[in-house]
């Protein structure tokens, strides 16, 4: 990903998303959908909403990538082309295709630190 000097200048202001000034502070609500300035979600009421990563910055429009990259701030998975957060990582798991969000924090670890080669 070729992140913007804005966007490394913001990963470096901010060492984990609870370090955002609360005053400065955007929410993702999955129940209605909304990005807001508040809690609860003033849209649909809901409570238990997740700090938006300053660096997400767009809904990606593309449907299916080869690789993933990970934001440099908050370390969630990110679209390579676009820098957008709302992906959905899909892998092969003894000849399967399946989700890996239900996968343990080991397991999400160990994707994330596979190397990928090119065949060419």
């Amino acid at each position: 990903m070729n992140w913007s000097e804005e966007q490394r200048e913001l990963a470096k202001k901010y060492g984990t998303l609870e370090d955002i000034p609360v005053e400065e502070r955007r929410y993702k609500c999955f129940t209605c959908h909304h990005v807001v300035d508040e809690r609860p979600c003033p849209n649909c009421g809901e409570v238990h909403l997740q700090i938006m990563c300053p660096l997400d910055h767009c809904h990606c429009s593309h449907n299916i990538i080869e690789t993933i990259e990970y934001c440099p701030l908050c370390g969630q998975p990110v679209c390579p082309e676009c820098g957008s957060h709302d992906v959905s990582r899909v892998s092969r798991v003894t000849g399967y295709l399946a989700d890996v969000a239900g996968w343990n924090q080991g397991k999400q670890q160990e994707l994330k630190d596979r190397a990928r080669y090119d065949v060419a």
